[in-house]
């Protein structure tokens, strides 16, 4: 059976449709594609419409995105370091943006097509990551769901780092495939931000995190009194 989000999301009162990273053979189910304008998040709206974006290997609307998702590689990767440095400045010299480009490794598509859009409960197989879109509240939720059954302080489930919005979605979890959960903080990209509203956030969960968060019971902090009292505050005037 596929994981169930209602019970959360109803809790959390979560509006914004979840979306999904697919790497499929097939993209056709996930029709109607839209036509991202560059930014892949430019089709945000177009996703909470029902609207999927389709990208094959080799092809992007986006040069960032081509590499971090496309499997599209520069020239050199020094060449790469230098063009992002010298237009974005988000690093103090070529070399170590150079450096970081090489710690990093993109996603590589598995099966010719990504397919980022709302879930398909039928394609679950295909699927690779879960992002929810939240407000800080609702973030503060998540953190506690991916640290309900850790307790290690060296290998934390929730991670956070610098990165463009799509390499957020997927080539932060590294291999996401592994039997361990892990979910990352993103929409901290400022290039994709305009596309979001401003109090919103990205959390991002590979498989088994997503499956772990679905089956927070009764018991969990989801029923407890601080996120009751949370919510009670958020209602006064």
């Amino acid at each position: 059976m596929t994981p169930n989000p209602q019970e959360l999301i109803d809790i959390a009162g979560i509006k914004i449709p979840l979306i999904g990273f697919y790497d499929v053979p097939d993209p056709l189910p996930f029709q109607p594609f839209n036509k991202p304008k560059r930014c892949f998040f430019s089709s945000f709206e177009d996703w909470l419409q029902g609207y999927s974006t389709k990208v094959t290997t080799g092809e992007s609307s986006c040069r960032g995105g081509g590499y971090w998702v496309g499997g599209i590689e520069w020239a050199s990767r020094e060449e790469f370091a230098h063009q992002i440095n010298a237009r974005e400045g988000f690093k103090s010299t070529d070399q170590l943006m150079c450096k970081w480009l090489e710690n990093l490794k993109p996603y590589h598509i598995q099966n010719g097509h990504v397919v980022i859009g709302p879930l398909k409960e039928e394609q679950y197989a295909y699927l690779r990551t879960v992002t929810f879109y939240v407000n800080p509240d609702q973030l503060s939720l998540l953190i506690h769901g991916a640290e309900y059954h850790n307790a290690s302080i060296e290998n934390p489930p929730v991670i956070t780092a610098f990165g463009s919005g799509c390499g957020q979605m997927a080539a932060l979890l590294g291999e996401l495939d592994t039997n361990t959960p892990k979910a990352s903080i993103g929409a901290t990209d400022m290039a994709m931000r305009e596309h979001l509203p401003p109090n919103i956030l990205a959390f991002t969960v590979n498989r088994p995190m997503y499956r772990q968060l679905c089956e927070l019971d009764e018991n969990s902090f989801l029923h407890k009194h601080f996120w009751k009292r949370l919510m009670k505050a958020r209602k006064r005037p």
